[in-house]
């Protein structure tokens, strides 16, 4: 065995190894493909890595939304900008999965079953603490009773809209009361009141700096959004046409519809009244 140090520091068979670190092992034998089809293996690794995504979009989301709360809007301000980081690498991946085409996922179709990105309980879990609320959107969970109640507490917490709303009546700023105190699994409704709050904040920004800030991080994380959920429609459309999905939704026409949900509705209304 040589003496030299350099040696010494390549042995890690008592140290914490990069692979050990980061539980390479399970992660990298963690893509099973069930078809024959070479292409299988970028579909999973595709949403497998974008479960990854999320699970870090939640974890910063739940932290930002705890900050707002408790007023605390410098640390809430640097994790909602790293959500929408996290957003833009989840629209460059489409770009990846889009290199598949319509006989390589043809090919692996037969093998998913229901499986369905509708079912990613992580992706759920973000849509509600964005506020898009809807109860039928439980259902899909309810065969897995630990996941339904992560789903469900997100449904019934407030979003993270909500929680800025609330910050904006603890500034003095007048929020009707039935948008401060109401039942929380129900969708947001826009209200000319709380646009006026915004408007505001918005037209004397040096006044409300840090409400002017968090307002623009809202609409940085929504036009981030939005650019995922095109790129969604556009890739699955370019693969697979307008059939129907395999967990049984349109497919191409559901999330068309999902295109025209609007998360923080006056931020962007108070561009046309300013």
């Amino acid at each position: 065995m040589s003496d030299r140090p350099e040696d010494a520091k390549l042995d890690f068979s008592r140290d914490m190894s990069y692979g050990d670190y980061l539980q390479l092992d399970a992660i990298l034998n963690a893509q099973k493909p069930l078809s024959p089809g070479h292409d299988e293996m970028l579909f999973i690794i595709q949403h497998q890595t974008s479960e990854l995504w999320m699970k870090l979009m939640l974890h910063e989301l739940g932290a930002a939304i705890s900050s707002v709360a408790n007023d605390e809007l410098a640390p809430a301000f640097k994790m909602l900008a790293r959500v929408s980081r996290i957003l833009e690498q989840l629209v460059h991946a489409w770009d990846v999965l889009a290199t598949m085409t319509p006989p390589e996922y043809s090919a692996i179709r037969p093998y998913l079953g229901a499986s369905s990105g509708f079912q990613s309980w992580q992706y759920r879990c973000v849509e509600f603490r964005l506020g898009n609320k809807s109860a039928t959107m439980l259902k899909p969970h309810e065969h897995h009773a630990g996941r339904l109640d992560i789903v469900r507490q997100a449904y019934e917490s407030p979003s993270l809209y909500d929680e800025a709303l609330r910050l904006l009546a603890r500034r003095g700023l007048q929020i009707p009361q039935d948008h401060l105190q109401r039942d929380w699994t129900q969708p947001y409704v826009a209200s000319d009141e709380v646009e006026q709050a915004w408007l505001q904040v918005y037209r004397e920004p040096q006044k409300h700096w840090d409400l002017y800030q968090l307002g623009e991080e809202l609409t940085d994380l929504e036009d981030a959004f939005r650019l995922w959920r095109f790129r969604h429609v556009t890739t699955v459309e370019r693969i697979i046409g307008f059939k129907r999905g395999t967990g049984g939704t349109g497919g191409v026409s559901y999330l068309r519809r999902m295109l025209e949900v609007v998360l923080f509705p006056e931020i962007w209304k108070l561009r046309t009244d300013l």
